[in-house]
């Protein structure tokens, strides 16, 4: 089930991503405040076969690298971190946008924010359906609107946030059953308006990509107010419409930006530490990214959504 020519296709990008990094590093920095990263590989081609990706919107990467990735056509696929296609299975249902959001657990598990579905799917590494979580709409305790994303607390519990009735987050038992919720629709601090993406870092602080408000929250595992950082803009250390962010091993925090085409780094209290790319579908250059995933090497892996492909990139 290996796509075939994707190694060759792999191996000429290679030569081009080291060429067109000092390019993104380089032409049109100041309206996005790039700054030094490195290119290191870029593979995908578009379509509907195994191997191939059409609009991929959430990638996660496991202990072992092993790349998880859900597109438009509602299947997880599995790579390795150098592209390389592994293996993929098919979501109990079709939906036109498929999941937005994907994580791994401490059992090495995979949770689906199995989006227009309402509901979180766990899965086996290889591709076993282990619970479904949800699935009825709503706005009650323990319903769902649009699951945008979920992440697994240290002690087993389960977090998702939401889009819809409600912009909020749940907090699950780690077999499903509703245990709290807070934040509500809005603009104030400790509201969200379509929190796209949470992470919890070594702290147990939940990091939520409040996407359409441009900033980044944080909060207790309890639900308080920690910290918020990030304002509209394309300056460093603003955002527009972060869709994504992941913790590399060094502590940092890389925000993936849909409005301004670029990934940004961060320290854990919100300050720029650099951005890296620009709109375009050269290698090194971004087309609506929405996915992030960090491996245990620090290396970072964007899903270039509208691009139909995954680059992979150190900051």
């Amino acid at each position: 089930m290996h796509a075939a020519g994707q190694p060759m296709r792999r191996d000429l990008l290679r030569g081009l991503a080291a060429a067109a990094c000092a390019a993104a590093l380089g032409a049109g920095c100041e309206k996005t405040g790039a700054s030094a990263g490195r290119l290191e590989l870029v593979w995908g081609d578009r379509g509907n076969r195994p191997g191939h990706l059409q609009k991929p919107r959430a990638i996660a990467a496991d202990a072992n690298d092993r790349l998880y990735v859900a597109d438009m056509t509602d299947r997880i696929q599995v790579f390795s971190a150098d592209g390389d296609f592994l293996d993929y299975w098919r979501l109990p249902a079709f939906d036109v946008d498929g999941p937005t959001g994907l994580a791994i657990d401490a059992d090495g598990n995979l949770l689906v924010a199995d989006t227009h579905f309402y509901r979180v799917l766990v899965y086996s590494p290889s591709g076993r359906e282990l619970a479904r979580i949800g699935g009825t709409p709503g706005s009650e305790p323990g319903q769902f609107g649009y699951v945008r994303d979920v992440a697994r607390h240290p002690d087993g519990r389960i977090y998702t946030c939401e889009s819809g009735d409600q912009d909020r987050v749940q907090i699950l038992s780690p077999h499903g059953a509703y245990l709290g919720q807070f934040g509500v629709k809005g603009h104030e601090p400790g509201e969200f308006y379509r929190p796209e993406a949470l992470v919890f870092d070594a702290q147990a602080r939940l990091f939520v990509c409040d996407s359409c408000n441009h900033r980044v929250q944080v909060f207790s595992d309890a639900g308080e107010l920690m910290d918020i950082w990030g304002e509209p803009g394309s300056e460093l250390g603003q955002l527009r419409y972060p869709y994504d962010l992941t913790l590399t091993p060094d502590g940092s925090v890389c925000v993936c930006e849909w409005g301004n085409n670029r990934i940004q780094k961060f320290t854990p209290a919100g300050r720029s530490l650099g951005a890296w790319g620009r709109p375009g579908r050269a290698p090194g250059e971004l087309n609506y990214p929405w996915g992030l995933a960090a491996d245990r090497h620090g290396r970072i892996h964007v899903a270039d959504s509208s691009n139909h492909r995954v680059q992979r990139i150190v900051l």
